[in-house]
């Protein structure tokens, strides 16, 4: 198993432009099923993932 640490003092780089990460844009998607999120990096604009928050009939 893996532990998982903080580590403040380090600064996430975005994977595609790789300016450090000092923030983290969202834009919400509307669809039928659910809510879902697109993160995305603030300088180059990249997606760097979707995310799902399940319904409350969904479980």
């Amino acid at each position: 198993m893996l532990e998982l640490e903080e580590r403040n003092e380090v600064q996430p780089m975005c994977p595609h432009c790789q300016h450090a990460l000092r923030a983290l844009w969202y834009r919400r998607l509307r669809g039928l099923a659910g809510k879902r999120y697109v993160y995305f990096c603030p300088d180059c604009h990249k997606v760097l993932g979707i995310s799902h928050r399940k319904g409350f009939w969904m479980g």
